[in-house]
């Protein structure tokens, strides 16, 4: 055994507890206000996309027309721009971002 220093623990760099893997995110689809969509269309798209009740997709059409916007859908980033990507297409305006 003869005069062996124990081996030296050096702690590595761990970041911040903070912060969230990234994997483990929530993500938010956000659909924003515009001057040409009709309000009953924004409602039927949500009801269409997101198999919200009538009552649920007025009340988020509502926010977007009177607060400028709606977080319609959370999830995983991936699902998010899915989701996005298919309001697009029915040519609403809309957005992903952390929660």
């Amino acid at each position: 055994m003869g005069g062996m220093a124990a081996p030296q623990v050096v702690p590595v760099e761990t970041p911040d507890t903070d912060e969230v893997p990234a994997s483990d995110r929530q993500w938010v689809t956000i659909v924003w206000d515009d001057p040409v969509n009709l309000m009953t269309y924004v409602t039927w798209v949500f009801q269409k996309l997101f198999g919200y009740s009538r009552e649920r997709a007025e009340q988020l059409m509502l926010d977007v027309h009177q607060k400028g916007r709606a977080v319609v859908s959370t999830g995983a980033r991936e699902r998010m721009e899915h989701d996005a990507s298919q309001l697009h297409a029915y040519g609403l305006w809309a957005t992903v971002d952390r929660s």
